[in-house]
């Protein structure tokens, strides 16, 4: 118990201290302004957020599966990983700030399961999840590491990265929740306001991703 809860607080401290979580809330709040216009949406605001994490957690958990299967660390694939992230961000926040949000597309692309805004969250945050990878990473890759001969091991080691994984994302979680029941002002609020959020996010994306160059890429080649 004193491990899991120290992982939390750990995940507590990535908020703040790790460049690549700072892309989820932006993104999150984009992703439901994009999304106040639909009816189906709106009535699944309060578990957006739950979703989104479970598939920012999927996906790490997915790759660090595969890099501990192909003996592969994260610091090999850095180079390569962090510019494409960051260069990722860069590009979605310039879409923003010309007043496109291109996390609303997924309530419309012509896949039937997609237009479910339960399926769209949990598939938006899988689209997230690789933007994570650097800061959470090592943490996935470990638990596979550590459980290699043990399914306790394993199963401890999981544990502990989701534990860290409520820690990063429990705002995520709660945005949501507390504006559902505001339902009506916030859906006019994001209405009224949707270019402006949409440009707002725009910037915060775009500072996040000179930053995270700026922390996690250059002194790499320096």
């Amino acid at each position: 118990m004193n491990q899991l809860l120290e992982a939390f607080i750990l995940g507590n401290t990535a908020i703040l201290t790790n460049v690549c979580i700072l892309p989820l809330y932006p993104g999150l709040i984009a992703f439901m302004a994009g999304n106040a216009a639909n009816e189906r949406a709106r009535k699944a605001t309060k578990w957006l957020g739950l979703l989104v994490l479970l598939g920012v957690l999927t996906l790490m958990t997915v790759v660090g599966a595969l890099l501990y299967v192909f003996q592969q660390s994260f610091g090999a694939i850095f180079p390569v990983l962090l510019p494409s992230i960051y260069g990722i961000i860069i590009l979605l926040g310039l879409l923003m700030l010309t007043g496109r949000n291109p996390f609303n597309r997924l309530s419309t692309v012509q896949m039937p399961a997609l237009r479910n805004p339960y399926v769209g969250a949990y598939v938006y945050g899988l689209l997230l999840g690789p933007m994570t990878l650097p800061c959470a990473g090592p943490i996935i890759l470990s638990a596979f590491l550590l459980g290699a001969n043990s399914f306790t091991d394993l199963a401890d080691g999981l544990l502990y990265f989701f534990a860290f994984g409520l820690g990063f994302g429990w705002p995520l979680v709660m945005l949501p929740l507390l504006a559902a029941p505001l339902q009506r002002r916030f859906t006019g609020w994001t209405t009224g306001n949707y270019k402006l959020l949409t440009r707002l996010s725009g910037v915060l994306l775009v500072g996040i991703g000179l930053l995270g160059i700026y922390v996690d890429l250059l002194p790499m080649f320096v």
